[in-house]
């Protein structure tokens, strides 16, 4: 099956055309990227060109019409997802604006935030790893023996939970 080399001309102003060459894709790439029927997962090794695959598959759906704030491409590491934002940019130019190109931890945060209200917390709360939440009791608990340094060495459990609900509150 031949296929075009460019699936967008340039437009008029625009300095950026985008060009694919899908026969640089293997036959299972090309299966991925051409996919009709709905979304697509795709799992593969590292190095076997996933990342092309997916900023190919992009480029695609936006020649079939897909507006770019209907797709949302999802990695796992902060690495990768700036490395496929990176090719999307790219491959589209102004043609991604409006994309989701974010780790799946990034996608639900930015859920989270447009409807924060909705859930009774602010737009600019904060979301704690392991550690943050390690460090976050190690703070208050010194703060409780430095405002109470009556205090036993082990805080009352009440007063931390009140203590944490405060912070968390701010």
């Amino acid at each position: 099956m031949p296929h075009s080399p460019s699936l967008f001309g340039p437009e008029p102003g625009d300095d950026a055309s985008v060009s694919l060459d899908l026969d640089l894709l293997n036959p299972d790439q090309l299966d991925a990227v051409l996919h009709r029927d709905g979304p697509q997962l795709v799992v593969a090794g590292a190095g076997s060109g996933k990342t092309r695959v997916l900023t190919h598959r992009i480029a695609h759906l936006m020649h079939e019409g897909v507006h770019p704030s209907s797709i949302l491409a999802i990695t796992f590491t902060n690495k990768a997802a700036s490395e496929m934002a990176e090719r999307v940019n790219g491959l589209l130019g102004r043609h991604a604006t409006g994309m989701w190109v974010m780790t799946f931890h990034a996608a639900c945060a930015r859920i989270l935030r447009a409807d924060a209200a909705r859930i009774g917390f602010r737009p600019s709360f904060s979301i704690y790893d392991s550690a943050d939440q390690v460090r976050l009791v190690r703070s208050i608990i010194e703060d409780e023996t430095r405002v109470l340094p009556t205090a036993t060495s082990e805080p009352q459990p009440g007063r931390l939970a009140n203590r944490y609900e405060i912070a968390a509150a701010r």
